[in-house]
Order: structure tokens, then C-alpha cells, then sequence
């Protein structure tokens, strides 16, 4: 093999960014975090860090989320543990000027997660939060100080940040990934409520629930029922062991 020379290539620097989705109080969500340090210090931001050398890519959004959120994840294939939360690599991004500090690439992840409670910042974000979707990225509302202007999120991670969103709304018409924005046992209203939030579009009840119930390997009846709902028992139900849906899911046009 011919000589190489490491030296004669320029430097430069691998992070990972994790969209991490949740639906909350019926809106569908993503995690950020104030940056503690610079640049865009104070600004929102998706968490995320530098890739260790020892590490490979999928540890480091594991070990990024645990450190600056308290959660876990898991990637497709393997079970959830405690509040595990589905983990998949979404996207590569490697604008030369999308950081000001030297040529970093990122390799974003998606992680889906049932309602979970406030997060803990750690690592070096100031402070982390749930915040909705079309907030984030429709400007609609600030998360700084009322004496700031409105800002967008830190980075390329509007982007990052849509281009996440889009993948979960495509996703969950041909797959059973919408389960893993529920707990263990759910009842198809909940489920509805979850297609509903990440689509953006209000759904026929019943028709709804001939489609889900109707479509093989989807759910499986637990044999339980809940009134967390209220109103009468509903039938509790559990993510089947399809992973692709047939017939799918299709979102309406909006």
C-alpha cells in the first residue's frame, strides 16, 4: 500500500444532534436545550455532542441523550428498557459553515419517546425543555427573555429539526413506529391522539379504529380496559409484531 500522510487532509470534527419527539398534552414536541457555552451561547438548540474516538455513532447519541437529558434509547432491533425511547440515524449534514468554530459534520438522530417528564440539562446545556414542534420551527413564540428578540434555534438545527419531523410523519403511515409514542398498554383513542399530533390533522374516530384494529399484526388486545380517559372502560391494546403496515396508514391532504 502506497504511503499515507494524515497530514495532507484537513481536519475536522464529527458531532451527533438527536431530534428527540415526544406528544404532549396532545401536541407533538421535540427536546432542546439552552447552550451553556459559545457559540450561540444562550440560544436553543437540539442536544447533542462531539463523537469520542473510541466511539462509534450510535453510542454517542445514546450517551449524548442520557448525559444532557436523564433518558435512554434504544436502536431498532433491540428492546426498551425502563424509558427507553426508539433511537434511529436520520441524516448527515456537512455544510462547511454550518458551525463557526472549524468543519464539523453531524450525523443527526431521531428518537421517539412516549409522554416522558421534564428533562435534566446536563453536559453543557444551561437548561432542557419540551417544547412544541410549530413553535420551534414557525417562530411562533420565544423561549428566551421577553426583552429578546425571537431567534431561531442555534446551528442548522431548524433544519435538522424539520427534516426529523417529516421523517416521523412519513414513517408512521407504513410502519408501527406510532406505538412507540405510547406506553406499554394504550387504547386506540390514544393511539388516534398520537396520529393526530404528529400529522397536524383531526381524524374520524371510527373510521380510525376500523383501520388500526383491522390491520394485521398491528395491535394485540392486552386483555385489560381504563377509564383514564373517562367515560366508559376502553379496551386496552399493545404494538403488535408488524413493522410495516398493510395495508398503510395514509395521511390526509391538508
Amino acid at each position: 500500500m502506497s504511503p499515507y500522510d494524515p497530514s495532507a487532509f484537513p481536519p475536522f470534527a464529527v458531532t451527533v444532534d438527536l431530534v428527540v419527539l415526544t406528544v404532549r398534552r396532545h401536541a407533538l414536541c421535540a427536546l432542546v436545550v439552552r447552550r451553556g457555552e459559545q457559540p450561540y451561547q444562550g440560544r436553543w438548540a437540539l442536544p447533542g455532542g462531539f463523537v469520542r474516538a473510541e466511539e462509534d455513532l450510535g453510542a454517542a447519541a445514546a450517551r449524548e441523550l442520557a448525559e444532557e437529558t436523564g433518558l435512554c434509547a434504544h436502536e431498532p432491533g433491540t428492546p426498551s428498557i425502563g424509558n427507553g425511547a426508539h433511537l434511529e440515524q436520520l441524516a448527515t449534514y456537512g455544510d462547511p459553515k454550518r458551525d463557526p468554530r472549524m468543519r464539523v459534520v453531524s450525523v443527526a438522530y431521531l428518537v421517539l419517546a412516549p409522554d416522558l417528564p421534564a428533562p435534566r440539562a446536563g453536559g453543557d446545556a444551561h437548561s432542557a425543555r419540551w417544547a412544541p414542534v410549530e413553535a420551534l420551527l414557525g417562530q411562533e413564540s420565544d423561549f428566551g427573555r421577553e426583552d429578546e428578540p425571537p431567534a431561531p434555534l442555534a446551528f442548522d438545527h431548524a433544519q435538522i429539526l424539520a427534516d426529523g419531523v417529516e421523517r416521523a410523519r412519513s414513517k408512521i403511515e407504513y410502519s408501527s413506529l406510532a406505538t412507540a409514542f405510547c406506553p406499554p398498554e394504550f387504547t386506540v383513542g390514544e393511539l388516534r391522539r398520537v396520529y393526530e399530533a404528529v400529522w397536524g390533522v383531526a381524524l374520524d374516530p371510527r373510521n380510525f379504529h376500523r383501520k388500526v384494529t383491522g390491520t394485521p399484526g398491528f395491535l394485540v388486545p392486552s386483555g385489560g380496559t381504563t377509564t383514564r380517559q373517562g367515560g366508559r372502560p376502553a379496551q386496552l391494546f399493545r404494538a403488535g409484531g408488524a413493522t410495516l403496515l398493510n395495508p398503510p396508514m395514509l395521511r390526509p391532504e391538508v
